[in-house]
């Protein structure tokens, strides 16, 4: 796939019960906020499964990521459905190798942000 800077690439999901309660068997994370449903009878999903979306992007790209930075803006619950859109804000050729950096912002269905962030890594030619 070639790509550019300015290019822009999204992803959506609706999070549900069943999957929440797998990452946490999966991760071992069984934080109360994550296995105990509030007043409306949602579970909290857990930020790095928030954080995910964007690895199927990533992963369409062959992205090999060196480092990824999030920022949790406000929680996600089993239920919502969230939007992954990523920028791509640096090519750099390289010999067999590309090196990228992109920016994303998830939102909710509501458009609220919920989690933002960048990453640095590369893409193999």
């Amino acid at each position: 796939m070639d790509i550019k800077v300015g290019d822009v690439l999204t992803w959506e999901r609706t999070f549900t019960e069943e999957e929440t309660l797998q990452f946490a068997q999966l991760s071992g994370d069984k934080g109360r906020h994550h296995m105990e449903r509030d007043e409306k009878g949602r579970l909290m999903v857990h930020g790095l499964f928030t954080a995910s979306i964007g690895t199927k992007i990533g992963g369409d790209l062959n992205y090999i990521a060196r480092d990824m930075n999030f920022e949790y803006i406000r929680p996600v619950f089993t239920g919502d459905t969230i939007t992954c859109e990523l920028t791509i804000t640096e090519v750099m050729p390289m010999e067999g190798y590309k090196k990228v950096a992109m920016k994303f912002v998830y939102r909710n269905q509501n458009g609220k942000e919920v989690l933002v962030g960048t990453s640095h890594g590369i893409i193999r030619d």
